[in-house]
Formats: C-alpha cells, sequence, structure tokens
C-alpha cells in the first residue's frame, strides 16, 4: 500500500494543486514531485523503476513544454503518451526481441504457460492503447471541460486500471499452474 501511494504521490499532488491553483500550477508541481520521488529514492538507496524513470521523463517533457508555451495541450497529452510508451514496450518486446516482459517481471511469482503469458502481455499492451485513447477522447473532444478532465485523469484512468486488474486476477486465477500442471478450467483439485 505504501509503494502504491508512493507511486500515486506526483498525481495526487498534481489534483490537489490543480483544485486550489490552475493547470500550470499543477503541472509544475507534478514534475517537482517526480524529480523529488527519484531523489528519494536514490537517498534512501532503492532501486528506481524503469516506470520511474520514464514518467519522469514523460512529465518533464510535456511538463516542461505546457509551462514553456503556456499551452496546456502538452500536459494533456502526456497520460496518453506514457500509456503508449508502455504498450509499445510490451508489444516491442515481445515482436522485436521475442521476450516477454511481464513474464520476465512476473515470472518468479506465477507460472503460466507461455500462450497465455502472451495474452496477458497483449491484453495489457491493449488496455493501454485505448486507455491512451480514451483520454485524448476527453482531453481534446471539446465535450468536456479542463477540471472534468483533471478528473478524468485522476479517478477515471485509476478506476478504469483497477476494474481491468480485477478482470485480469479472475482471468489468471483460471490458468495459473500448480505443481507443474496446467489449471483446468471448472476442474477443482482435492485437498
Amino acid at each position: 500500500m505504501k509503494k502504491f501511494l508512493f507511486d500515486l504521490f506526483p498525481l495526487i499532488l498534481f489534483f490537489l494543486a490543480f483544485r486550489f491553483y490552475d493547470i500550470y500550477t499543477a503541472t509544475g508541481v507534478a514534475m517537482a514531485a517526480g524529480v523529488g520521488q527519484i531523489i528519494w529514492l536514490k537517498l534512501r538507496g532503492k532501486a528506481i523503476e524503469a516506470m520511474h524513470w520514464i514518467n519522469l521523463a514523460v512529465i518533464v517533457v510535456f511538463g516542461g513544454a505546457t509551462l514553456l508555451l503556456h499551452n496546456d495541450a502538452f500536459i494533456k497529452w502526456k497520460p496518453t503518451v506514457l500509456y503508449w510508451v508502455f504498450a509499445a514496450i510490451l508489444l516491442g518486446g515481445r515482436w522485436i526481441f521475442g521476450r516477454n516482459l511481464l513474464q520476465k517481471v512476473m515470472g518468479g511469482q506465477i507460472s503460466l504457460d507461455e500462450a497465455v503469458w502472451d495474452k496477458l502481455n497483449a491484453s495489457w499492451a491493449g488496455f493501454f492503447v485505448l486507455s491512451g485513447a480514451l483520454n485524448l477522447y476527453v482531453a481534446f473532444s471539446g465535450r468536456f471541460t479542463e477540471a472534468q478532465w483533471v478528473n478524468f485523469k485522476v479517478f477515471g484512468l485509476m478506476a478504469l486500471m483497477l476494474v481491468f486488474v480485477i478482470a485480469q486476477s479472475v482471468w489468471l486465477g483460471r490458468h495459473i499452474k500448480e505443481d507443474g500442471q496446467a489449471a483446468l478450467p471448472g476442474k477443482k483439485e482435492n485437498p
């Protein structure tokens, strides 16, 4: 839970700064919080995950452009770019390098057939692509206000992720191997 809140720290501060000030202040606060996360991890001697570096790079580039050009369109692109980068990493790892990155990260925790790992990888990539597209729709369709986009960015995308993770967990539960055997749908093991 602590790690989850730590990872959400820049997003929470972005939301609060937007509520009390404006999109530009919120962008600067999110940038500072992202840099602060990295510094905090370095000072504590903890490993900095690739996700933290990617998020920092995207917020600095798109947040910096937002502040430099005083144009909020750049910060509105940030979630989409971040999600599409994650999708590209997952798909590129599999298609270009022949490596399933989810299997590399989670393979020590759960045992799945190769085909199931590939479906899991593709489903996460698809989720990231669709979430990025949905962010663009909310941000730029003209049907939503800036405040509605911020609420969607903070709460809507998080809720979508939560629902997706729960659905993935249910689906994975049917495919996890136990004692070297593939789980069969509908068949219960004797205790």
